[in-house]
């Protein structure tokens, strides 16, 4: 692999690892996705295509015994019916990284793409549909977050009810 392909699987790998303590993940996690993500693009090595680097990289660690060859495999296809929560992270970690390696966010990770294989290419497509699909579960997470906080303050206020009724009923 070329230095710049190098310094991005190191900057996705780093990204990753801060992306599963978010997630809570524990050590021996965060350590299986640092080695998942720092192999995620290994197959650009042995693709003349670079459209099939994850085919080949997939099955490259498939046929090595790998355990997260799907997330590697499937990783980039915004249209799999694979999921796994380590692809949803993979994903978001690489969505994130510039080909240098910086951590650029979603939107000048996007133009990164656009500028180099052009907005109707299959690489800007993809990626484009990949980050929608990872805001609108941000989107999804916040709203069930939201929902958490309303049941709890409704079940505060049952239970302070509650108690007030009790503490009548006994003087």
């Amino acid at each position: 692999m070329d230095i710049d392909r190098l310094k991005h699987s190191i900057g996705v790998a780093r990204k990753i690892v801060e992306i599963g303590k978010e997630y809570s993940l524990n050590e021996a996690d965060l350590q299986k996705l640092y080695i998942l993500d720092y192999n995620h693009d290994i197959g650009y090595e042995f693709s003349e295509d670079k459209l099939e680097h994850n085919i080949i990289d997939g099955n490259l660690l498939k046929d090595n015994g790998y355990e997260y060859w799907k997330e590697v495999y499937y990783h980039g296809n915004p249209n799999t019916e694979y999921e796994s929560l380590f692809l949803k992270i993979l994903n978001m970690a690489d969505m994130q990284i510039d080909k240098y390696g910086n951590d650029v966010g979603y939107e000048k990770r996007l133009a990164d793409i656009e500028n180099r294989y052009g907005i109707s290419s299959i690489q800007y497509l993809n990626s484009k549909a990949i980050v929608a699909k990872v805001n609108e579960e941000m989107e999804q997470v916040k709203g069930d977050l939201a929902k958490q906080k309303l049941k709890k303050k409704d079940v505060k206020a049952k239970v302070e009810k509650l108690t007030a009724e009790v503490r009548r009923l006994n003087n």
